[in-house]
């Protein structure tokens, strides 16, 4: 059994899984990083979890996302890439030895400038796992949209994109947000696919980003279309940097809303994507648990500081 953890900035997630991985139990709650105190992590995880490890004493926890963060529980330094499950099993920061690990999240070097994950690398190894692959891209669309190529089962590139984020800044905080309605409610495709085309087209997202003013000046478009319109602007200037090849194994891992929108966007571009869910963190967790089982049987000591596993995970 296992108490499968994703815990990121604003909230936290949990499954108790069973041994072939089916998910027994789920919990979340808006427990995230910024909620957390200085020195008040253990505090809060008794709180959220601490009945189902009392209910099963055994039980193995693995936590991924910002919770190994400098700012969370405790720093797992990253382990580099090219990564596979076996390297984030022998790096896991274990703070009880056998029973309780944080996953250390991935970095990769493009070009000597680093770029990082954490949480995401447990959905990408859940998402090949659910599509049988070991060789694909996997985009994580979000605040920071992650861009990751595997190859024979490793995360060998990595590109995060400001995708999200820049998307609130233009939508409440710039000129644009004038001209826009008050939320997202209401998502129009034809205005998102136009968005998307003008992005791949020359001129740059710096030119492209006023004709949603200009747009809504002339009444040419509506509040609901202009936000609409951003959102393929942003979206597809993400994916003109990325340049999927068409052809391509894609998969789009998160929120249902927002990977059709990516889905619909790279089906613009020529590229058939398919999209996995929550469901990807689970099971990439339940692989790492794995990999740990088959550690303990070769006998493979831990890193430093790092203690292996111990017969926990078989019980």
């Amino acid at each position: 059994m296992l108490l499968a953890v994703d815990w990121g900035t604003t909230s936290l997630r949990g499954a108790l899984l069973a041994a072939d991985g089916r998910v027994l139990a789920e919990h979340a709650a808006p427990r995230g990083l910024l909620s957390i105190e200085a020195g008040g992590w253990a505090a809060a995880f008794e709180a959220e979890f601490g009945a189902w490890r009392r209910a099963h004493p055994t039980v193995v926890c693995l936590l991924a996302g910002m919770v190994g963060s400098r700012q969370g529980w405790a720093e797992a330094p990253y382990c580099p890439g090219p990564a596979g499950l076996a390297d984030l099993a022998d790096r896991l920061l274990w703070l009880q030895p056998g029973r309780l690990a944080i996953v250390p999240g991935v970095s990769v070097e493009n070009d000597g400038l680093p770029d990082v994950m954490r949480g995401e690398e447990v959905q990408v190894f859940g998402a090949l796992e659910l599509a049988g692959l070991s060789d694909a891209t996997v985009v994580l669309p979000g605040t920071h949209s992650k861009w990751v190529r595997v190859r024979g089962g490793r995360i060998c590139e990595l590109a995060t994109h400001m995708t999200g984020e820049c998307y609130a800044l233009l939508r409440h905080q710039s000129i644009l947000s004038r001209t826009l309605p008050p939320d997202d409610s209401a998502w129009l495709p034809d205005a998102f696919d136009r968005g998307v085309d003008q992005a791949l087209q020359p001129g740059g997202l710096l030119h492209h980003l006023f004709s949603v003013r200009t747009l809504a000046l002339f009444e040419r478009q509506s509040p609901a279309e202009g936000a609409s319109h951003l959102s393929g602007l942003l979206i597809g200037e993400e994916l003109h940097a990325a340049a999927p090849a068409a052809g391509s194994d894609v998969i789009v891992v998160g929120h249902p809303a927002l990977a059709a929108r990516y889905q619909r966007a790279l089906a613009r571009c020529g590229v058939k994507a398919r999209t996995v869910g929550a469901e990807a963190a689970w099971r990439g967790l339940a692989a790492l648990a794995g990999q740990l089982g088959q550690l303990c049987q070769l006998g493979r000591p831990g890193r430093p500081g790092r203690p292996a596993a111990t017969s926990t995970l078989a019980r």
